[in-house]
């Protein structure tokens, strides 16, 4: 059986969108505290099957859709779910 893949990632406020890496520290208001860093646009999730991407502002939300999804190649990968 295949696993799928679907990391999240958050994108820079950049013209080119660039990765924002895990080290890049931000206050609880969303500021950042990296120097250069110009702060996180958004979140995204894309699946390794190709059929699903979610991009959104909030991180919870891309992660639990990323999470539901997952969850629908378990349930037909098996017939049911774990």
């Amino acid at each position: 059986m295949h696993r799928h893949t679907a990391h999240l990632r958050a994108h820079h406020a950049d013209p080119d969108n660039t990765v924002c890496p895990p080290d890049h520290r931000y206050t609880t208001s969303g500021k950042p505290l990296t120097p250069g860093c110009p702060g996180r646009a958004y979140h995204e999730a894309t699946c390794s099957c190709g059929s699903f991407t979610c991009r959104a502002g909030s991180k919870l939300y891309v992660n639990e859709e990323r999470k539901r999804h997952l969850l629908t190649h378990r349930t037909n990968d098996t017939g049911n779910r774990r």
